[in-house]
């Protein structure tokens, strides 16, 4: 009884072969480990590969990077009891918000009104698990083909162009640079693990050189990140010394705005694209079929961004750094997942460790966003080559070309005095309601020659 209820949740691992390595020509199993130290080995790895994103993002949103830590950890144990250990997977901080929440702070909403909103989208992403997986994934496609979920995670991604251009790099541009240098030559250079981690890299460098920086140039005079500008340290370290070694992170409630929800909902629809893209990965690497998984992973991610947010944390999703972890080591088990998210959890429980990441430089974020939103804006393209999007047809050119200026330019429309939509949320509406609209019009009109 007992061994049949691990099964279920799917922590009833057996041991590979000698536990030592995958036999030759065979790789570890999501129900299969490795002998435990070994597996432990591998968690950290797993904590390496997500670390970085799953930092760098909450603070680019204004929200607490020690928490978003800690709630990692909780929402992958989640996520791998969900999916009954069948989808090997870390769940770090979404970049799917970024643009959104920087338009909502820049009206003036506070980090209630961002996690509020971010709140509502996720229960509409567990409400989409939760029809995929009694109606089957086929439902996802049909709403969402790769033409319009293509051009939703492109301007997602390009959206947040200005936020670089205007409030990171300008706070230390040769750091910037020099950041964003790192991290191509990391990725380019580096092979298997390490190029999977270039991020992270880039970070740790940027952080030594501002603070190299700062012993052999001094404070530096430039803008801050609401644009004041002044004479400062690069690397300000007061509040380390200050932080408790233990404690639990700052918690919050959300509150609700319809405007700050209008923006954050597109968001929806690259968290599907992500998961999907996810599960289909796993099912490459693993060679089995995990159509039936698909709404239990999609649920998953929404019921654990609905629980960060409604405590003060950021959204999460699944993460492709992880997955390069996998095909580097060939192993698959989740037990590995389990132990990075224990880690995840202890150094979120940790607010020294987050006040050195609060410290981040701003011209290193600079370096490293300059980077992180093209790959996000360029995933949008990488689903129109993958699935073969055919542009010759005015049904996919005209909505998607719309939209995509409006969700990256920024036109918004305004309805009432004190409510507007635009950016993102008016993109994403003009590029899925457009396909749809012309789709159904074209196939019932006479075919012109």
């Amino acid at each position: 009884m007992r061994g049949g209820l691990r099964e279920r949740l799917g922590i009833g691992w057996t041991v590979h072969g000698d536990g030592r390595a995958p036999r030759p020509g065979t790789a570890v199993g999501p129900g299969e480990r490795l002998s435990w130290g070994r597996t432990a080995g591998l968690g950290a790895q797993h904590v390496v590969a997500m670390f970085g994103a799953t930092f760098v993002f909450p603070v680019l949103m204004g929200l607490d990077p020690n928490l978003a830590i800690m709630v990692s950890g909780v929402a992958t144990i989640l996520f791998l009891l969900i999916v009954r250990g069948k989808i090997p997977s870390y769940l770090g901080s979404s970049a799917s918000f970024v643009g959104a929440v920087s338009l909502i702070r820049a009206g003036g909403g506070d980090s209630s009104a961002v996690t509020g909103a971010i709140l509502v989208c996720a229960v509409v992403l567990a409400a989409v698990g939760l029809v995929v997986h009694f109606v089957g994934g086929h439902v996802v496609h049909r709403a969402l083909p790769p033409a319009v979920s293509g051009a939703v995670v492109m301007l997602i991604g390009f959206n947040l162009a200005p936020v670089v251009a205007e409030t990171y790099w300008p706070q230390d541009q040769w750091i910037a640079l020099i950041t964003m240098l790192v991290v191509l030559a990391c990725t380019v250079l580096l092979r298997g693990f390490w190029s999977r981690i270039a991020v992270f890299l880039g970070l740790v460098s940027g952080y030594l050189l501002s603070w190299s920086f700062d012993l052999a140039f001094g404070p530096i005079t430039a803008p801050d990140a609401n644009g004041e500008v002044g004479t400062r340290l690069r690397v300000d370290l007061s509040g380390v010394g200050e932080a408790a070694w233990f404690g639990l992170p700052e918690l919050h409630g959300p509150t609700f705005d319809a405007a700050a929800i209008l923006v954050v909902l597109p968001a929806v629809i690259a968290l599907i694209a992500e998961n999907t893209g996810h599960v289909k990965a796993v099912e490459e690497m693993t060679g089995t079929r995990l159509d039936g998984s698909l709404g239990r992973a999609i649920f998953a991610d929404g019921f654990a961004s609905a629980l960060s947010s409604s405590i003060g944390g950021p959204p999460t999703t699944t993460y492709a750094e992880n997955i390069g972890v996998m095909a580097a080591t060939r192993v698959y088990s989740t037990a590995a997942y389990w132990v990075a998210a224990v880690v995840a959890i202890v150094f979120g429980l940790c607010p020294k460790f987050g006040a050195v990441i609060a410290a981040t430089p701003g011209g290193v974020l600079g370096g490293i966003t300059v980077v992180l939103y093209g790959m996000i804006g360029l995933l949008g393209a990488r689903i129109w080559v993958e699935n073969r999007v055919e542009f010759g047809d005015p049904v996919n050119l005209l909505p998607l070309a719309a939209g995509i200026v409006i969700g990256i330019g920024g036109v918004s429309l305004d309805i009432a005095p004190r409510f507007s939509i635009g950016g993102i949320a008016l993109g994403t509406i003009v590029v899925v309601a457009g396909y749809h609209l012309l789709r159904f019009a074209a196939q019932r009109s006479p075919r012109r020659e």
